[in-house]
């Protein structure tokens, strides 16, 4: 059965029979402190499983200038994982690419030279360190055409991400009415990048990058605040204010911090900071159950055994708030009751759900242990019997 581990303690367990099943297990937790922030939108995320810590004005659409260049990069790291592009392939820098975010357009540039042929693998540090406007154009219109194109694609894949919120109209972020997105679409975003483009990943980091003989530093705050932080992008225009999408990690914990709306750089790296520190803080992640540690046995319906064994195909873990009061959290197991034969080793039968105060509900699949056939007629029969007597119908 279920084993608690670490500090939690198991306070009673409770079984409803319900057209579902619920085990219920209370236990205690602290609860974290709260905290405020002056941006207009914020967020802040647990980058293993997506646990929002905290957020303010999370789902309003805004704009969010130069980190929305994240998709445009998020686009070619699939492209070359896919293999459609490959790093060492030289795109065109057209006449519009140079005229629009070159040297000249007065915005955040790559100084690309029009008419030159530039790798992919240049291009990309030039988005991401550089935040190069020149060479966001280019990979737009090297992988789809024209950059119109490549933002329809934008916004195709970002729907698949779950990015509700978000609508592309470019790939550099540049002022436009129907570019918008929402804290809570970009870190999604960025638990992309983190968790399924490693290969790559680790180009948020690097501190310089020097093209055409000119050399710019990243501009990302945190990686000089000496707070793990190794990711992601910086935004400013007129509109959006002042906005960083930043990760970091420490002792093996990852946050990802979107905030926006900010009033200059020294607000926006002092904001930022201050809820990574605290979300690093205020939580802790702990082991609630390993991979293939029973759970419960289930009750089978029509099966040559009466119950069946399940247990998380991978181990478990939660977020949790620490320091201040205790308070009350609880593991609900639901599963349709009976689970119906045959169900084969693997079957994913429940899930085991967590919830706590303050924070969205966190959840892993459990698996049946082994394989239950369908069992012959006087085995169905008497099964059949005793849900019927047991269950109430």
């Amino acid at each position: 059965m279920l084993t608690l581990h670490n500090s939690w303690t198991a306070m009673g367990r409770r079984l409803q029979l319900m057209g579902v099943a619920f085990v219920t297990l209370w236990m205690s937790t602290l609860a974290a402190q709260a905290i405020e922030t002056r941006a207009d939108y914020a967020l802040v995320m647990d980058a293993r499983n997506g646990v929002v810590l905290f957020e303010k004005n999370a789902d309003a659409r805004m704009s969010p200038a130069s980190m929305s260049k994240l998709m445009t990069v998020l686009m070619v790291f699939e492209a070359l994982e896919s293999g459609d592009i490959t790093e060492d392939e030289l795109f065109y820098v057209s006449d519009e690419a140079w005229r629009r975010g070159g040297a000249s357009s007065g915005g955040s540039t790559m100084f690309l030279e029009a008419r030159s042929k530039v790798s992919v693998r240049d291009l990309l540090r030039g988005v991401i360190i550089q935040s190069g406007n020149d060479a966001c154009i280019v990979l737009a219109e090297g992988i789809a055409g024209s950059e119109g194109s490549f933002a329809e694609l934008m916004t195709e894949r970002a729907q698949e991400l779950g990015m509700q919120q978000s609508t592309f109209a470019n790939a550099t972020g540049l002022p436009d009415p129907s570019h918008k997105t929402s804290a809570r679409d970009l870190a999604i975003l960025t638990q992309e990048l983190i968790n399924k483009h490693s290969n790559y990943y680790g180009l948020f980091a690097e501190r310089d990058f020097t093209w055409n003989k000119i050399r710019q530093r990243n501009r990302n705050p945190l990686l000089y605040a000496g707070i793990g932080a190794d990711g992601l992008k910086t935004g400013h225009t007129e509109d959006s204010g002042y906005g960083l999408v930043a990760s970091a990690e420490q002792n093996g914990r990852r946050l990802i911090v979107v905030v926006n709306g900010l009033t200059s750089k020294t607000e926006r790296s002092s904001e930022a900071r201050k809820l990574m520190t605290w979300g690093f803080r205020a939580f802790r992640n702990e082991m609630l159950v390993g991979a293939g540690e029973e759970v419960a046995r289930l009750p089978v319906w029509h099966g040559d055994a009466s119950t069946v064994s399940v247990a998380p195909a991978k181990r478990f873990d939660v977020v949790a708030p620490k320091g201040g009061g205790l308070r009350r959290m609880v593991a609900t197991m639901i599963y349709e009751k009976p689970v119906l034969a045959p169900i084969q080793k693997g079957d994913v039968v429940a899930t085991l759900r967590v919830t706590m105060p303050g924070l969205a509900p966190q959840e892993t699949e459990l698996v049946a242990q082994t394989t239950v056939e369908r069992g012959n007629f006087m085995s169905r029969a008497f099964s059949s019997l005793g849900h019927l007597i047991f269950s109430g119908e």
